[in-house]
């Protein structure tokens, strides 16, 4: 069973291969749909924007969360993620992720084995697509409608940052620059709240986030420059293929 809705801003697509109910796939969307009542920074209701805007000091529990994780992840990234830009805090950039993974969770616990979840291009893979393994393509940043890399992916999480679809976005917290020399970094990782991260914090540092991947143990990266150039971490071909 494959459903897709626009929630977020985003598409979001759930297929279950094993035996389902609507009801539970209608149960992950209506989480998804509560993740952008509190997150969005575009929805003036939201917890996020009463925060920027001061009108709230008591945090709930998953803005907690994430607040801490959003912090860990900085100190593990030497500061290049940071969710504090000019004086307001976007979460953006580790809240899909951690979304899609509390989705996931929430078919694990009710007994499924073999699914996926992708939210605007970053996806967790759980079991198998029948008896083979998950098929995810990796885009081409100037012709969208080509796929340049499909990687085969059992149990894993897989995000990219780039700026081919938002534009630059994207920036360096240190400089407080947007980074100008990539154009796409996709990251596999073990699950896609890792992948998401990564992947942000690895696509601020420019040329040298690939290099901070290599030396992540358990990740791999794919890098597409601004020169068309693609530079793979050491064990990313065994995903390919």
């Amino acid at each position: 069973m494959k459903k897709t809705k626009i929630i977020m801003g985003l598409p979001i697509t759930i297929e279950i291969v094993d035996k389902c109910l609507y009801s539970d796939i209608n149960e992950v969307f209506g989480f998804f749909e509560y993740i952008d009542r509190v997150f969005s920074t575009y929805k003036k209701n939201s917890e996020i924007s009463k925060i920027n805007k001061g009108l709230i000091k008591n945090y709930s529990k998953d803005m907690k969360t994430v607040f801490v994780l959003a912090e860990k992840t900085k100190k593990e990234t030497d500061g290049f993620f940071d969710i504090k830009f000019r004086g307001e805090i976007d979460p953006s950039g580790i809240v899909k992720g951690w979304s899609i993974k509390k989705a996931s969770n929430i078919l694990k616990n009710k007994g499924y084995k073999n699914y996926y979840i992708e939210a605007g291009g970053d996806i967790e893979v759980v079991g198998k697509n029948l008896d083979k393994e998950w098929k995810i393509g990796i885009r081409n940043p100037w012709n969208l409608e080509e796929i340049i890399k499909v990687v085969k992916l059992k149990n894993k999480g897989i995000a990219t940052s780039g700026t081919y679809i938002r534009g630059n976005h994207i920036y360096n917290p240190h400089t407080k620059k947007n980074i100008n020399s990539n154009i796409s970094l996709t990251v596999i990782a073990n699950n896609v709240y890792n992948a998401d991260r990564i992947a942000t914090a690895a696509f601020s540092m420019g040329k040298e986030g690939i290099n901070f991947i290599e030396n992540l143990k358990g990740y791999e990266g794919y890098l597409i420059d601004n020169k068309k150039n693609a530079t793979l971490t050491s064990n990313f071909n065994k995903y390919i293929i």
